[in-house]
Order: structure tokens, then C-alpha cells, then sequence
């Protein structure tokens, strides 16, 4: 085989007429369009077999792309295919590849093989491909998979995309290794959307880095053969994480995510495809610039599969999932600025793990009363931890709601007291039942104005015999039984008077109940205090 001159084949290359239309339409930038007037046999997934005339070979392929002729005059060099069958293996690995190429409806007959190789834009739409293996692959501008169906997975290992990955609508299976993308280290240096998408097997992302927006819109990720259906710690996330439903007008899908978030509704009779994850998440130690959405997602999972966001960071959390039926939810260490949900959104008791989750303010949409804040809380704490009612007081504090946040820490002590041995419960029930932990300081001012009553029309009926006579003041009963109750202050009456008999039991009870509501008082005074 001889070098090419002036634009023509190789010696001995011997082009079908397929790859000669195919040669010439590269030197003119144009499309080679081998598809038939049949819809019905232009489906590269079909069952219709693909003769010759529309067949080419995938080293004719390889060469335009890495060493092909020049352009035409005036034109620029592009590989532009439409309903072609590419022959053999597509092997790039390692090349650099100048022209822009897009291949439409294409069906290969073996894997395509770009590891390390470095392409400026490459568009890849509604094709048929065995494999794709494209580690540490290259690329200045976009790549697009959009509408691709992959049986045996793709690999993105350490692949660097300049602008967009888009993956829209593709369906792709596992490999050999359960893996359905393999993207672990993958840079995108704008938006990856994979909106639509089918994945059966693994989605593999860890210390995967986006540029702008993940969206996962309306998405199918199923992973019945491992733990986890969408797996991908320490990944970061410029903008937001979409795992939200798509708004579906019509059988193709064209709606794109806005590069600054979601802000308009549906348009009335639009259907929804939820975004659906049979299998675990692992979103672990992830970092996200704008929020993370889980607005009307789907997650199945067993018993033993979670949907953990461990040490997660993000300004806003929207958990406005459906609820899950089996395994849990874990939030343990994440940080949030704003957490928005749904009273219907959370798992029930032994499904919600909270340790060390921080947040700074609570948007509910719908109903969410306290009540079901606190049921909320006791769901992640089957054992009782403080930290998750603290937080939740500080949130409510925050937000101006001060009673409510009294009424979760007076839940805390409630079911603290049920930890505590039997003289511990005896006195938390009395805090309770008298001033409420000091959470409600009122009731001592009722309870001392009962107490003071009753002693007084006491000691009235049943005056009390002077320590010596002719000395002290004069007797009064109001004053006297006020003396009792105040355990600190001293109104120069108690010892003037020497109670008997049953006096002497009243004269006690007044004593130790003025003592009780006192230290409760001030227990609750120091909580606010500190809390100040």
C-alpha cells in the first residue's frame, strides 16, 4: 500500500462503493447517508440485516479519522455518517483524531476502542455499539451518546470532556464486571446529562467532577446483580444534582435542564417520568454547589441497600422523594444549609439514620406540623441521641418559632427520662408534671400560688405557737407560709414560730416543693441562658 496522493486512497486499499461515498464525503465536510426509504429497516437495533451496500470497514474508518486525505477547496474535513454498518473493530486507542465527527444511527458490529485517545467533538446518536471502551479518553468539546444502545457497558474511567456529556435517552447494560458506566475520575466541564437514561448494572461515578448541572431527569437505574443501582462517593458537583422526574410531551425526548436549575412548571397535560433507582445510592462525601434534588424520585431497594449522603455538603437538600418501603436513608455528618421537604417524603422508624446531620433551616411544602417533626426525629433515633432534637430546636429557633422549639427540647427530656433508672424516672415525672423541665415556667407560678393558697387557709385554721413568747413578729399566715416557699430568700419569719404535730409535716412538704419548683425553675433558666 503507497501513500495517497492528492486526496485519493491508499494502493491497494480497494473502497467498496460505500467507502468510497463515504471517502468523498469526508474531504467535503457533507453526510453520507446510507439509509433506506423504509423507517422500518433503518432501526440499527433491528432485526433487518444490513448488506454490503451499506457497509464499511471500521479500518477505512480509522484511517480518515487519523491519517485522512486532505479537504476539498474550500471545505473542511468531517466525518459525517447516517445509517451506515461499521465493520470490525473501531480501534482509536491512543490517536489523536482532528476532524469533527457524528455518526447517526449507525450500527456497529464490534466495540469501539478510544482509550487514551483525544477527539474534539464526538457525536455518537441513536447508534447501536456492542461496547464502548474509552478510558482516560480526551475531548476539547462535547460528547454525545444520546439515544445509544450499548448491551456489554461503557467505560469513562479518568476521561476528561471539555464541555457537555450528554447520555440522553441511551440504554446500556452491564459488563462482564456488573458495571453499566464505569466513570470513576471522569472531569465534564459543563453540564453531564443523562436525562431519559435506561441503566441496567452499576452506575460507577466516584471522584467523578462536574463543571455545571448532573441531571439524571426522569431516569431508570436497576441493579438487581449488586448493592448499589447508582454508586458515587466523593463526587463534586458545581451546580445541582437532578434526581427528579422529567416532564415527557411527546415519544422523543427534548427537554434539557437549564443551566441554572429547574424555574418553570410543566405545561398542563405534560405526563411525568419519575427518576426510578432499584438498588442502593452511595453519594457519600459529595460536595454539590447549589442543591441536590430528589423531587418525586423512586427508590426500591432491600433491606439491607441504603440511599446514603454520609458527610454530604450542599446548600439545599430537597428530599421530596416517594418513601421508600426497605432499607434507609442516611444522613449521618451531612451538612445542609436549607432542607425542604415532605412530611410523606421520610422513611418510617428503623429507615432514617440522623447522626450528626447539621441543617440551618427547615422549608416544608404541605403539611408538616411538630408533631410529625417529632415523629420524624424519634425515626432516626431508635436509640435516644440528643444531637438530632437539638438540631431540630436550633432550626425552629432560628426561624423565629421559639415555642416550638421548646417543645422539642421538653420531647428530648421526655425521652431521655425513659433511659434513666427508676429514682430517675420518679424525678423526671415530677419535673414534668410540675413545671415541664422548666420548659414552661409558668406552671411554678401556678403551682406556687396553689401552694401559697393552701398553706395560708392552713395555717389560718391551725396557727402556729411562737418560739418564745412576747418575741418575733406578729403572726401571720400568708407571710409565713411565703417564707416557706422561697427557698432563698429569708422574709424573717420561719424562725420566730415552732410547728407541731401535723404542722410540722406541712411545714416539711411546703419546704421540699418550694425546693423542687425552684431548682426546676432554675434549670430551665439556665438552658435558656445558655441557649442565648
Amino acid at each position: 500500500m503507497t501513500e495517497p496522493r492528492d486526496g485519493e486512497p491508499p494502493t491497494g486499499l480497494d473502497l467498496t462503493t460505500a467507502e468510497w461515498g463515504m471517502w468523498q464525503a469526508f474531504r467535503n465536510g457533507s453526510t453520507h447517508d446510507l439509509r433506506t426509504p423504509y423507517p422500518e429497516r433503518n432501526d440499527p437495533t433491528g432485526p433487518h440485516t444490513w448488506g454490503p451496500e451499506r457497509s464499511v470497514r471500521a479500518r477505512v474508518v480509522a484511517l480518515l479519522l487519523l491519517d485522512g486525505p486532505p479537504a476539498q477547496p474550500g471545505r473542511v474535513c468531517a466525518l459525517k455518517l447516517n445509517g451506515v454498518h461499521v465493520t470490525g473493530t473501531l480501534d482509536l486507542s491512543g490517536g489523536t483524531v482532528v476532524p469533527y465527527v457524528e455518526m447517526h444511527n449507525c450500527r456497529f458490529e464490534q466495540q469501539i476502542l478510544l482509550p487514551e485517545s483525544r477527539f474534539t467533538t464526538l457525536r455518537l446518536v441513536g447508534c447501536a455499539i456492542p461496547r464502548l471502551e474509552a478510558a482516560r479518553l480526551t475531548t476539547e468539546g462535547d460528547l454525545h451518546l444520546p439515544r445509544c444502545i450499548i448491551p456489554s457497558g461503557i467505560r469513562l474511567t479518568d476521561a476528561h470532556i471539555g464541555s457537555d456529556l450528554l447520555l440522553n435517552q441511551m440504554m446500556v447494560r452491564r459488563d462482564r464486571r456488573g458495571l453499566s458506566i464505569a466513570a470513576d475520575g471522569l472531569t465534564v466541564g459543563q453540564d453531564l446529562q443523562a436525562e431519559m437514561m435506561r441503566s441496567d448494572g452499576e452506575l460507577s461515578m466516584r471522584g467523578a467532577k462536574i463543571g455545571a448541572s448532573l441531571s439524571l431527569r426522569g431516569s431508570s437505574l436497576n441493579n438487581p446483580f449488586g448493592r448499589r443501582a447508582f454508586n458515587a462517593p466523593q463526587l463534586t458537583v458545581e451546580r445541582t444534582l437532578y434526581l427528579t422526574a422529567a416532564g415527557v410531551s411527546g415519544s422523543p425526548f427534548t427537554a434539557a435542564t437549564p443551566p441554572y436549575g429547574i424555574t418553570n412548571t410543566p405545561e398542563h397535560g405534560t405526563r411525568l417520568q419519575s427518576f426510578e433507582c432499584q438498588g442502593g445510592v452511595r453519594l457519600d462525601d459529595g460536595r454539590f454547589g447549589d442543591a441536590v434534588d430528589l423531587s418525586q424520585a423512586r427508590f426500591v431497594m432491600e433491606s439491607d441497600q441504603e440511599l446514603s449522603l454520609r458527610r454530604v455538603q450542599t446548600p439545599e437538600l430537597r428530599f421530596l422523594a416517594e418513601r421508600q418501603q426497605r432499607g434507609r436513608v442516611v444522613l449521618s455528618g451531612a451538612r445542609v444549609a436549607n432542607l425542604v421537604d415532605r412530611a410523606d417524603s421520610w422513611p418510617g422508624p428503623g429507615g432514617l439514620v440522623m447522626a450528626g446531620f447539621f441543617y440551618e433551616h427547615l422549608i416544608p411544602l404541605g403539611h408538616f406540623p411538630l408533631a410529625r417533626r417529632l415523629e420524624w426525629v424519634a425515626a432516626a433515633t431508635p436509640e435516644y441521641a440528643p444531637e438530632p432534637y437539638e438540631r431540630l430546636a436550633g432550626a425552629l429557633r432560628a426561624s423565629g418559632e421559639d415555642a416550638d422549639a421548646r417543645a422539642v427540647l421538653l420531647a428530648k427530656q421526655r425521652r431521655r427520662r425513659e433511659t434513666l433508672p427508676l429514682a430517675g424516672k420518679a424525678w423526671g415525672y415530677l419535673q414534668d408534671w410540675t413545671v415541664a423541665y422548666g420548659y414552661r415556667p409558668g406552671r411554678a407560678a401556678v403551682w406556687m400560688a396553689v401552694l401559697w393558697a393552701l398553706g395560708t387557709v392552713y395555717f389560718t385554721w391551725r396557727p402556729v405557737a411562737p418560739l418564745k413568747d412576747g418575741e418575733g413578729p406578729d403572726w401571720s399566715p400568708v407571710l409565713y407560709t411565703l417564707d416557706l416557699l422561697l427557698p432563698v430568700i429569708d422574709l424573717g419569719q420561719g424562725n420566730f414560730w415552732k410547728p407541731v404535730g401535723a404542722a410540722q409535716w406541712v411545714v416539711t412538704a411546703l419546704i421540699l416543693l418550694g425546693w423542687v419548683l425552684a431548682t426546676t425553675v432554675a434549670a430551665g433558666a439556665s438552658r435558656l441562658l445558655r441557649r442565648q
